[in-house]
């Protein structure tokens, strides 16, 4: 393992922070689970866009509901780090 440190403004860690952990995550492991999709996307896992952060919010929010309603489970976040790096091999 290694570290990495980012400089963010306060207020986006203290709102990516509240939305990690409204789904079950901290922002150590959804920040892990970006960079996972970035190897497997090989780029960055979505297409940087003009939209508003309205319009933005409610297409994230039809596919969270899409992935939980046919998606699997996990117990814990190392469950779906190591489906992620399957998916990057």
């Amino acid at each position: 393992m290694t570290t990495v440190n980012v400089r963010i403004e306060e207020k986006t860690k203290k709102a990516a922070s509240k939305a990690l952990r409204n789904i079950g995550l901290d922002l150590s492991a959804g920040i892990k689970i970006f960079l996972h999709q970035v190897v497997t996307e090989k780029g960055l896992p979505f297409k940087p866009t003009k939209r508003s952060p309205k319009e933005i919010r409610a297409r994230w929010d039809a596919q969270v509901a899409e992935a939980l309603r046919s998606g699997r489970g996990y117990d814990n976040v190392e469950e779906l780090i190591r489906d992620l790096e399957k998916g990057a091999k």
